[in-house]
């Protein structure tokens, strides 16, 4: 008898649960022991702590960074591929679809046919979503002055070669 895989879904996180991980650093925390030379540990909690960040600033839009991402590459590549765009932001195509549907619903974007390959579909911003995601580099901005302002111009470059290797 074949033995059936364990769900490796089963042990993640459930959405309170994602919320208790990225709790702000509390006074007393700092005895974390072996783990602090952990790399995985620290962008873990440096994500927690940008991902905060985001969640706060972007409470009045009601968009999520994945949202932003495609509307930002949207207004960017006018009349890109729905499997382009996948591809660019790196997540697979339920996904991608599935926050397309989302923004489509919002109106904040439309498809439509490609002149070159029927079988693909294109994407464009409506004039709705060219003025959300105007507000959301707004937001954007300010996030990125909070996060920037722990680091000089040569440490944010050396940041992102660094966290580049890591995603590339």
């Amino acid at each position: 008898m074949r033995e059936t895989p364990a769900n490796p879904f089963s042990k993640m996180p459930r959405r309170r649960e994602i919320i208790a991980i990225t709790t702000p650093h509390v006074e007393g925390d700092e005895d974390i022991g072996e783990i602090r030379n952990i790399v995985g540990f620290h962008i873990r909690l440096a994500h927690g702590a940008v991902y905060r960040q985001f969640t706060e600033s972007f409470a009045h839009l009601e968009l999520t960074q994945k949202q932003v991402s495609v509307l930002w590459l949207v207004d960017d590549h006018p009349g890109i591929a729905q499997t382009d765009l996948a591809r660019r932001i790196r997540m697979d195509r339920a996904t991608t679809m599935g926050i397309i549907n989302r923004l489509q619903s919002r109106g904040y974007l439309v498809r439509g046919k490609c002149r070159s390959d029927g079988r693909k579909q294109t994407l464009n911003l409506t004039d709705s979503g060219r003025k959300t995601l105007k507000i959301a580099k707004s937001a954007i901005r300010q996030n990125e002055q909070w996060l920037k302002a722990r680091f000089n111009k040569r440490e944010t470059a050396k940041l992102i070669e660094l966290l580049t290797r890591i995603h590339e």
